[in-house]
């Protein structure tokens, strides 16, 4: 299936529902898309180090919720309840200013031109090389929802607790195969957690493998260290970095710190903990010694997560303002 994506990319097509996904798309119509996109990550991830990585869950927090339409972006309106209000984004999605911000200045420029969506995928894509990540070419011309789904939102979004086998099925759900839950796992490299995410991961009976010597109990002083900064409930909004080796930059060191026992969430150790057939654990492995072969499969995975139930041609709409559709406004 990664051949054909590629393939496809190469082309610069990928189906949508009613056309295509494609390289250039606004290269007529707002020729400085891009460009005014990436120019406004970069200053908001110069601002605060830690927007890469919430940007980058944007697009992915958006994408496993009826597509990637811009559904998460739009505020409750009426009866309709925001994806924002669901429990995997509440106080913990960031971002949205950014995105405002952007859409604003697209309009200035190019009046309903850009979609929410495009700005979604663009600043990923920025979000991902600004911190010395891969780059790839992101596929256009998506268009925006006209409605969101609280309920999607509580159901599809994996929890960080999840089990192997209910991680695979999740993905799985939305299209994507283990090679891309291994992949897209590796956005875990950037970012931070609070401590009600992975607090079961360090009160729990300490099961899990490592897959080297430790005779120096570095596996068990890391438990400590997190036990002791989410040692109550009152710590619970406390953050920590996913990745504590490098917690700024886009790389591998992830998989290399779950082959060390060292992933901070549940759902990131169950990688190589509950893999029993060792194929993921193989691919683990696989990142940690290699770090090209990982950006080359993460920017394929992005691509394929990217066109995920997209709107184009006649449907929906593209909105002037991302957090309402244009019939409210």
């Amino acid at each position: 299936m990664k051949v054909w994506i590629a393939v496809m990319a190469f082309w610069g097509i990928i189906d949508g529902s009613d056309g295509n996904l494609m390289k250039g798309y606004y290269k007529e119509t707002c020729p400085l898309a891009e460009e005014i996109v990436r120019h406004n990550v970069q200053v908001a991830i110069l601002r605060d180090p830690r927007m890469a990585a919430s940007l980058l869950r944007l697009h992915f927090h958006d994408c496993f919720v009826l597509g990637c339409d811009g559904s998460v972006l739009l505020d409750t309106k009426g009866e309709m309840v925001s994806e924002k209000e669901a429990t995997p984004n509440a106080n913990s999605l960031r971002g949205f200013e950014v995105i405002d911000y952007i859409k604003y200045l697209l309009e200035e420029a190019c009046p309903l031109t850009v979609s929410c969506s495009d700005i979604l995928a663009m600043a990923a894509r920025d979000s991902v090389f600004l911190r010395n990540g891969p780059w790839w070419e992101v596929l256009l011309g998506r268009r925006d929802s006209l409605k969101a789904s609280l309920e999607g939102a509580n159901r599809y979004i994996p929890a960080p607790n999840s089990s192997l086998e209910g991680l695979i099925a999740n993905f799985k759900e939305q299209g994507l195969d283990v090679d891309d839950l291994i992949a897209l796992s590796g956005a875990h490299t950037m970012g931070k957690a609070r401590c009600v995410s992975f607090k079961q991961r360090i009160t729990q009976p300490n099961t899990e493998q490592t897959f080297y010597d430790d005779r120096f109990k570095r596996h068990d002083t890391f438990r400590r260290v997190l036990r002791a900064q989410c040692r109550d409930s009152t710590r619970d909004n406390l953050l920590t970095p996913l990745d504590i080796v490098t917690p700024s930059n886009f790389d591998n060191h992830y998989f290399v710190n779950l082959l060390r026992g060292r992933g901070l969430l549940i759902s990131d150790n169950v990688l190589v903990s509950e893999d029993h057939e060792g194929y993921v654990f193989k691919r683990v492995w696989d990142y940690a010694v290699d770090r090209d072969l990982f950006f080359a499969d993460f920017a394929e995975s992005m691509l394929k997560m990217g066109s995920i139930n997209v709107l184009t041609g006649v449907d929906g709409e593209i909105r002037k303002s991302c957090r309402f559709v244009n019939a409210w406004i």
